[in-house]
């Protein structure tokens, strides 16, 4: 039996990816195992700190003391072999600590505090339940550590004679039921019937419930609520040591009010057939390759997915299936819950952390082999993986911008691999990176090119917003998209109307001395919320009121500029007063449930117009929108990002496959001040390929990626000054690793140069192969820590997708 056990210690100002030996206690030698968490001693005095079990041996090559676990906190492994080892990969990749990657990996329940009870489920010895159990059916995890005793625990746990349950601490994650449990025999309860009136008729009825059940058997309260008790009359009983009434912790079912209509199998269309083919090959064959399924907006790339899905669970095997963002969970959780029922959980944001870990706890104990969620449902705890999707695999949420910086689809190529099965990228715009890679052989090419129903892609406008306004024509809508969405209301058929930005003006500025209210801990103009009446700083959350008089000048000439989603809304219903509008952004869906609740109602017709954000462009599939608009289709082609182009090509393609999705023909409008962009007018045919040859050669003559590896290096910190010279310092540090080919570009500061009262620098270096230069951020990584623990803040990101 192995004597010590490698841990990874969380200690914040002296992270590293060593693993430290500790000596195992023999009192755990039974019952430790890899994967799970400890508590240790770590430096001088007392101080204890959090770790995880990375391995063992039976030797160590550390000459002083080796100091002893001092507790276990799981009493079986939260992390598998597989999450060890991706752990340690993920850490090298993204220049990062491995006690991050590994936090990151478990739900929130098991970050926060809570408390561990042992109850007795089976039979043990009397001397055992009177010594350690006091005579009670259950003892917290503490009581028992006081009393030497955990080895014991869990060797009974072992033998399934105790269970040990999770506890949080904070009530409002966790979810309990009362339950009645009997504490007298048959014949016992028929004696105390003999005392009972005639006319007591609630207690008669309380004790012949309690008849009916086994003396342990436990039953909830709403059984017995059924036969006319209320719990006073129960805890009644109670009080005359009939029964006890108990808490109990229930799994919580996010969608327990929800019925899912069951759906079935669609006939493939002959493309579908082809990709469907190629990937349950994959499948069948247990072999690791990575498909790109490139289909237009429509083509049936889900009906792929549930297809597919399908023969892997034939194979008693699970699947990962990933979407972007939250907005686009509900449908996709319909869909998946309709084909595959309670097979089904569910991993992302909208939900509470304890019905997260009630989902993640269902996966775990193989209870659901379907998983559908966003980025981090990517370390899904699925033990047998036979197929990972990640849809709209274009999509730049699938990057995490704090630490660790993973992309979600470098996670699902990584976790392919180790489970040798295929994994599935679907787009209808994939990332020039991806299709490049499907170009070059490394990915398999699939494509879809055309609807699955057969329909015509829906007919793009392009409205020059700059003819408009010489027409005397100054408002947020041109006339033809006034007349179009007028059109649509009169034909009882839907539409919607994307603006890429929330709030209701983008900016306060007074007309007299030229003032713009600015948020006091960013370099950036705060935004007018009417719903609050407040300005916001979309950075930082500062908030305050609405001026009245410029802060500068006094003066009352202070104006709204600029366009957001609450303004679009109260402008549009001045426009179309009969429309009935349904506003989708940040600020309505903050509370739980509201997507969901948005949706439903477009769906089941409540409103003509959806108006929103990002959210609504991609993945939404409504038969009765006809008719979708752009309101200032340029916004994001100004931004300083050498992706401005690609991601404009993507959203305005995305979003126009939502018009014309059943079987009436779709239409769309887009407005403009920049009409001939090439991203526009290529989007405006649908014409993918041509954009990509386009977009192609721009990034091989300004040497950007995908021709071009990048790496990210930020730093921040309260003085600019500071900031400033430390950037320039680890730049010359970094240097000697780099080869001449190596091209480096900054410092400089970042576009928007402070927030949260922080001054940002960067700088950029491309490269095609630099060995050296892995090595060279870690060591980095680790020399800075104790300037860190001081303010300074540094970030290197290897794959960076936000410029700004």
């Amino acid at each position: 039996m192995a004597l010590f056990a490698d841990v990874i210690v969380d200690v914040p100002t002296l992270q590293t990816n060593q693993p430290y030996s500790y000596k195992i206690p023999e009192r755990f030698e039974a019952f430790i195992q890899k994967g799970m968490r400890v508590i240790v001693p770590f430096g001088k005095g007392s101080r204890t700190v959090q770790g995880f079990v990375v391995g063992f041996s039976d030797q160590t090559a550390f000459s002083g003391d080796i100091k002893e676990i001092q507790s276990l906190m799981d009493n079986t492994p939260v992390l598998s072999e597989e999450m060890i080892a991706l752990g340690r990969d993920l850490a090298y990749q993204t220049f990062s600590f491995q006690i991050k990657c590994y936090q990151t990996m478990l739900p929130a329940v098991l970050k926060a505090r809570y408390v561990r009870v042992i109850r007795v489920i089976d039979e043990i010895d009397e001397d055992l339940l009177f010594d350690l159990f006091k005579g009670r059916d259950r003892i917290s995890w503490e009581e028992a550590e006081k009393a030497d005793s955990l080895d014991i625990v869990l060797k009974l746990e072992k033998e399934k004679k105790v269970h040990i349950d999770y506890v949080v601490t904070d009530k409002s994650t966790v979810k309990t039921e009362k339950y009645v449990r009997p504490l007298l025999s048959y014949e016992q309860l028929e004696e105390m019937k003999m005392g009972i009136p005639s006319n007591a008729h609630k207690q008669l009825m309380l004790l012949n419930l309690l008849q009916q059940m086994k003396k342990e058997e436990e039953q909830p309260v709403t059984a017995f609520k059924e036969h006319g008790l209320a719990l006073s009359h129960i805890r009644t009983g109670e009080g005359k040591g009939w029964c006890e009434v108990v808490d109990k912790e229930v799994l919580r079912d996010p969608f327990s009010d929800i019925t899912f209509d069951q759906s079935h199998p669609l006939s493939l269309t002959a493309d579908q057939k082809v990709a469907f083919d190629a990937i349950d090959k994959a499948v069948k064959t247990e072999q690791h390759d990575v498909f790109l399924l490139q289909g237009v907006t429509g083509s049936g790339k889900t009906e792929v997915y549930l297809q597919t899905i399908s023969e892997v669970l034939k194979k008693d095997k699970g699947a990962l299936m990933l979407v972007p963002e939250i907005a686009l969970t509900p449908q996709m959780v319909e869909r998946f819950k309709g084909r595959f029922g309670d097979n089904v959980a569910v991993l992302h944001s909208g939900l509470s952390d304890g019905e997260k870990y009630d989902e993640w706890r269902k996966i775990e104990r193989g209870q659901a082999q379907v998983v559908v969620g966003a980025r981090s449902s990517i370390f899904a705890p699925l033990k047998r993986i036979g197929l990972i999707i990640i849809d709209e695999e274009h999509e730049t949420t699938y990057k995490q911008e704090e630490f660790p910086k993973y992309h979600a689809r470098d996670i699902a190529v990584w976790r392919g691999q180790y489970h040798n099965c295929p994994v599935l990228l679907g787009s209808a715009t994939p990332s020039l990176e991806s299709r490049a890679r499907a170009m070059k052989g490394v990915y398999t090419l699939l494509e879809l090119n055309e609807r699955a129903n057969r329909a015509a892609m829906p007919q793009v406008k392009v409205i020059d917003m700059r003819e408009e306004a010489k027409n005397g024509n100054r408002s947020t809508f041109s006339d033809a998209l006034l007349s179009e969405l007028d059109k649509r209301i009169q034909r009882n058929e839907q539409s919607v109307l994307l603006l890429n930005r929330r709030g209701y003006s983008s900016f306060v500025l007074c007309r007299d001395c030229g003032y713009v209210l600015e948020c006091p801990n960013c370099d950036i103009s705060q935004t007018l919320h009417m719903d609050t009446k407040t300005m916001k700083c979309h950075y930082c959350g500062h908030e305050e009121g609405i001026p009245r008089n410029c802060p500068k000048c006094t003066s009352p000439a202070i104006r709204y500029y600029g366009t957001g989603t609450q303004k679009v809304e109260e402008e549009l219903q001045e426009c179309l007063p009969q429309a009935r509008i349904i506003r989708m952004d940040v600020d309505t869906t903050r509370k739980k449930g509201a997507h969901q609740k948005l949706f439903k109602r477009f769906e089941q017709k409540q409103a003509d117009i959806l108006l929103g954000t990002q959210m609504i462009a991609k993945g939404l599939d409504f038969p009765d929108v006809t008719l979708v608009g752009v309101i200032n289709a340029d916004t994001s082609l100004g931004l300083p990002d050498f992706r401005s182009a690609e991601k404009t090509f993507q959203l305005l393609t995305q979003v126009s496959g939502r018009s014309g999705r059943g079987q009436k023909t779709g239409e769309v409008i887009v407005q403009s001040y920049n009409p001939d962009h090439y991203a526009i007018q290529k989007a405006k045919h649908h014409d993918y390929d041509s954009f990509f040859k386009k977009e192609m050669n721009l990034r091989r003559l300004s040497e950007y990626s995908p021709y071009y590896y990048l790496l990210k290096l930020s730093v921040s910190h309260e003085n600019e000054m500071t900031a400033a010279k430390k950037i320039h310092e680890f730049i010359q540090f970094l240097k000697p690793s780099l080869s001449k080919q190596a091209i480096i570009l900054g410092p400089t500061p970042k576009s928007i140069a402070r927030t949260h009262n922080r001054y940002h620098f960067q700088t950029i270096i491309k490269y095609k192969k630099e060995e050296k230069l892995k090595e060279k951020c870690h060591e980095l990584l680790l020399s800075t820590q104790k300037e860190q623990a001081k303010g300074l803040f540094i970030s290197l990101d290897y794959h960076p997708l936000d410029f700004i």
